[in-house]
């Protein structure tokens, strides 16, 4: 197993504290006790946050080991080009450090309007991010590409540098639905999906079943999962604190969030056995979102998960790709 921990870029903009340094501290502080990857999540205007691969950008500059990763960006938004020259950038300045957790976005009217508001088309998204995806990582190659798809088109382009990770960095990929995991399964490199553990062990076997009929080996595809935590030793209190924390982040009620995402409000002795349930369904990457609290969140989960938690050798989630 190895554990990761996403950096509040959301709950920094929306509290009125946007200065980058604690958020890099954050990170810093999950190196040295030993978790195995920092995320940052992207939005431009549906829940305004740092620009994630400018932020990872400053975090591998003060980190040596932890694995840096997006969760999710939406590529869309960005040009592939511009996007796939950002990334090579980073991934330079991480040594190939990087993943690129990925998604299309929720069909909701703030991602429309976001979409909108970057002047990309929020219809056949899904045609859109193949394309996309598939001129970055041509673009990744360091060799001149041509490429006319359905949504992108360039002629005899050459990008410098090219990534440090030959090829261009693992992408992950948020799936929910069947025919989104047997995309992920065809094509790409790692599940990162955000839902309950009730239908993960599915979710999994139709990306490696996929996977396979790809003729693409099935165990390459790494299993991760997006967990948002709230602990504390009262279970109501960890209750209520993870309410007040979706309530502030989704424009619906808490309720139907809990039924949608993958969610933990009790006490810290009582998180191993939850996390179980996603480790027997497959999972072995974790990704965790505190529902505030950070600095004691960090140390808590340290410890609750210290059953499932590898030390950190040198191995990067990259080489699992």
């Amino acid at each position: 197993m190895s554990v990761g921990y996403l950096v509040p870029t959301r709950e920094a903009v929306m509290s009125g504290r946007p200065e980058a340094t604690p958020l890099i501290a954050l990170a810093e502080r999950a190196e040295r006790l030993g978790y195995h990857s920092v995320w940052a999540g992207d939005s431009l205007v549906a829940r305004p946050r740092h620009e994630p691969l400018t932020l990872l950008t400053a975090i591998a500059a003060r980190t040596d080991n932890v694995t840096l990763g997006t969760a999710v960006l939406l590529p869309v938004l960005r040009h592939p080009v511009v996007m796939a020259h950002q990334v090579a950038t980073l991934d330079r300045i991480a040594e190939g450090r990087l993943v690129l957790g990925v998604g299309i976005g929720a069909d909701a009217p703030q991602i429309r309007h976001e979409f909108a508001t970057a002047g990309v088309g929020f219809d056949r998204r899904v045609g859109r991010f193949v394309d996309h995806l598939d001129l970055c990582r041509k673009l990744w190659s360091g060799e001149g590409v041509t490429h006319h798809g359905d949504f992108y088109s360039v002629d005899d382009i050459t990008i410098g540098p090219s990534p440090h990770t030959p090829g261009g960095p693992p992408l992950w990929v948020a799936a929910s639905t069947p025919t989104g995991q047997r995309r992920v399964g065809r094509r790409y490199d790692g599940w990162l999906p955000i839902g309950p553990s009730l239908g993960y062990a599915d979710g999994l076997a139709t990306v490696r079943s996929a996977a396979s009929d790809a003729g693409r080996p099935s165990e390459s595809i790494v299993a991760s999962a997006y967990l948002t935590i709230s602990l504390d030793d009262d279970p109501d209190a960890a209750d209520r604190n993870l309410d007040e924390f979706l309530a502030s982040y989704y424009p619906v009620p808490p309720r139907v969030m809990r039924s949608l995402q993958a969610t933990f409000a009790g006490r810290p002795s009582d998180l191993a056995d939850w996390v179980q349930t996603f480790v027997d369904s497959g999972a072995r990457h974790l990704i965790l979102r505190f529902a505030g609290h950070h600095e004691q969140h960090l140390e808590a989960c340290r410890d609750s998960l210290a059953r499932f938690w590898s030390p950190p050798n040198g191995d990067r989630l990259r080489d699992q790709s």
